[in-house]
């Protein structure tokens, strides 16, 4: 007995398991404590199976996952590692001699999201991926264990939201899928992914898929709403007229910050990040952009469009809020940009692709996107100095 306790001690702490930072950290015997940068933690165990040899030879050296360390705790670790330790040195491969209890849904759910954690383009995006499965999926199948669940208890989450709330149970179905068919390549599952039924026997209602559309002002409206904006001194007003004359989306522009300004090149250059389809993006700066952004500059700060809070950017409401006050409150600020479509179509006459770059807007398949890799910088500068024009005279 007090050779198995000693056996199951080793180096780290409680304490330590929920505070290293991000590396592999021992245990001892094999046992590693897993933080991702993301500060995801996970439990790893190395074993060497005895009298087996990999392909080049050399005693079969192999790292085995035991789990989340927010699922699995540290004295749970330290006995999953034992038992393998013990197959090993026995010649079993743990892979397929190991006894795992099966997780439940909201088990494996939440480790999953914590490796996919790394993988998401933001913080945001990671939130909401659990937070559907926590709102929908968790309260009818959560304690369920993951070979438990099938196409009835698919449907049991699917069907109160299926029609009411469609985008929203596409999504739900699609993150239900891929934590089954995680569990599935980790052992605990056999056969089809019961959402693959579902959706190929055809049990739920067909729903038509309501276009979005952005209310757009005509363009013919814009020159007269745009000196109307010009009498006002507010920031909103400022970086609602700077979305305009860009075209871009709301979110680049609050987020625009002044180290991502060449004022020489007469350049803006919003990172891969900020942008909706993960690529940078080059704003041409025409004279009506330089001559809103001078003033702004002169006060010194961080981001372009500063809000009321120091060092933090315009509420990404307040653009909205001012087209209400200005009693346009049937318009959208995302609009402008089928705004300067239109225009761009009907009055430039200009070509589909210099005007679906301007917009970062992806034309054509992969393949021909690889032949061209100009972004059309000059000759969008010019449609974007013509649109200038057209709107502040």
């Amino acid at each position: 007995m007090v050779q198995a306790m000693a056996a199951l001690g080793g180096k780290l702490t409680k304490r330590l398991v929920e505070n290293l930072g991000p590396g592999r950290h021992g245990d001892g015997a094999g046992l590693y404590l897993v933080v991702d940068p993301s500060g995801a933690r996970r439990w790893i165990v190395r074993v060497t199976v005895k009298g087996q040899r990999n392909t080049r030879g050399a005693p079969l050296r192999t790292d085995f996952g035991l789990g989340g360390a927010d699922v699995v705790n540290l004295n749970q670790a330290r006995e999953r590692a034992l038992e393998y330790r013990r197959m090993a040195k026995s010649g079993l491969h743990p892979r397929f001699h190991a006894k795992r209890e099966v997780p439940t849904f909201e088990e494996l759910s939440r480790q999953v999201h914590l490796d996919r954690l790394p993988t998401w383009k933001n913080p945001k995006h990671g939130a909401q991926w659990i937070n559907t499965l926590r709102d929908y999926a968790f309260p009818k199948i959560g304690r369920m264990p993951v070979d438990a669940i099938g196409q009835p208890e698919v449907l049991m989450c699917l069907s109160p939201v299926w029609t009411a709330k469609h985008e929203t149970a596409k999504r739900l179905a699609q993150r239900i899928k891929t934590v089954l068919d995680v569990a599935k390549s980790a052992g605990f599952r056999d056969g089809e992914n019961p959402v693959t039924g579902v959706r190929e026997a055809e049990v739920l209602p067909k729903v038509k898929a309501r276009p979005e559309h952005h209310d757009a002002m005509p363009w013919r409206d814009v020159p007269a709403f745009y000196a109307e904006l010009e009498t006002r001194s507010a920031t909103a007003a400022k970086a609602l007229q700077f979305t305009i004359l860009t075209a871009c989306r709301t979110s680049e522009v609050l987020g625009m910050r002044w180290a991502e300004v060449d004022a020489e090149a007469r350049l803006w250059t919003v990172p891969a990040e900020r942008m909706k389809g993960g690529v940078q993006h080059r704003v041409p700066l025409t004279d009506e952009m330089i001559r809103l952004l001078e003033p702004l500059r002169a006060l010194g700060f961080d981001y372009v469009f500063e809000g009321q809070r120091r060092h933090r950017p315009l509420s990404n409401m307040a653009m909205l809020m001012l087209l209400r006050r200005m009693g346009r409150g049937q318009y959208t600020v995302h609009g402008f940009r089928s705004t300067f479509r239109d225009w761009a179509a009907e009055e430039a006459g200009a070509p589909h692709e210099v005007a679906e770059a301007a917009l970062a807007h992806q034309v054509g398949s992969e393949v021909q996107r690889a032949y061209a890799r100009s972004d059309l910088l000059e000759r969008r500068r010019e449609l974007m100095e013509r649109w200038g024009i057209a709107i502040a005279q």
